[in-house]
């Protein structure tokens, strides 16, 4: 894993993943395991990978999980998800006698590890999203808490929302956050990570580019059958923050055929403006102008037009 002393590198490597969301990179044998199993199950990282000295391994936390790599043990046991529910202080009674079903089945299934039931849909979330390896034993029965019915594991709390009609039923609460936030994890360890460094090219630092956010207008809505019309652009990026360096190219399309111009890139406003002499149009035309925009390998697009009159 990368050390939290030494700086990141403006390409880390290919085993590693940078998430705009939380300004934090996820590397090597916990990018594989991230890979695997979704955000659904982790979130975001929180955190960096550092060593953590209570526990003498190297940990990153995410919102719903703790990641600790044990280099001793085989594959793929190397990383493990911490005990969070453990280490929260979760206590919970047994299942009384009552509740242990006679046998193991489709609905219920008792776990003798910790004297605990998982039962209808927590049990069958328990064993699509990865079972104990995942989600440790469970820590108590289904209850009811802050108006949803949750079930406590090891690793994880679900909480179960049937009365959203669509998509996922069964959500896992931010233990990472909550357990960053009670114990306090040392805020040099959340705080955001660059993407990009200065020490070889002396270049500024600038943030990875997921999404290319697009306006154009022109100065006359409205025009005579000839004449001069400007068009203006401005791009943003993810956060959003002008975007300086995009390529931006139109095809204006009058009813004889279309008409291509190059921009200059844009600026550090994320401004540019091209002008261009209007070719007649029949009175009351309505001509389309597409604006394109290029950077990196992201591309998109826009419409912006006016009117040819008399």
């Amino acid at each position: 894993m990368h050390s939290p002393q030494q700086p990141q590198q403006e390409t880390p490597g290919e085993n590693c993943k940078y998430f705009t969301e939380t300004s934090h990179w996820v590397c090597d044998e916990f990018l594989k395991l991230y890979k695997q199993k979704s955000t659904e199950i982790f979130g975001s990282p929180l955190t960096k990978a550092f060593k953590d000295p209570t526990r003498g391994l190297w940990v990153q936390y995410f919102q719903r999980a703790r990641m600790e790599l044990h280099p001793s043990n085989s594959e793929p046991y190397r990383v493990l998800l911490g005990l969070l529910v453990d280490d929260l202080g979760y206590h919970f009674p047994p299942a009384d006698k009552e509740q242990i079903p006679a046998f193991n089945n489709a609905f219920h299934h008792y776990f003798p590890e910790t004297n605990h039931v998982v039962s209808y849909a927590f049990l069958d979330y328990f064993r699509e999203k990865g079972g104990v390896d995942v989600f440790g034993y469970p820590r108590s029965e289904f209850i009811l808490e802050d108006g949803h019915i949750v079930q406590y594991f090891q690793r994880a709390r679900m909480e179960w929302r049937p009365e959203e009609a669509s998509g996922q039923q069964m959500h896992l609460t931010n233990l990472g956050e909550i357990y960053i936030e009670r114990f306090e994890v040392p805020k040099e360890y959340q705080l955001p990570e660059r993407f990009g460094t200065e020490e070889t090219t002396g270049a500024p630092v600038r943030p990875l580019v997921t999404e290319l956010n697009i306006s154009a207008s022109v100065r006359y809505a409205i025009t005579g059958a000839e004449g001069f019309q400007t068009v203006f652009v401005y791009v943003n990026d993810q956060q959003p923050q002008p975007l300086k360096g995009a390529e931006v190219k139109m095809v204006v399309h009058y009813q004889s055929g279309d008409q291509r111009y190059d921009f200059e890139h844009t600026n550090k406003n994320g401004f540019t403006k091209r002008g261009f002499e209007i070719k007649q149009s029949p009175p009351g035309q309505k001509v389309v102008i597409d604006v394109t925009v290029t950077y990196g390998d992201l591309t998109s697009t826009t419409q912006t037009f006016f009117l040819s009159w008399l």
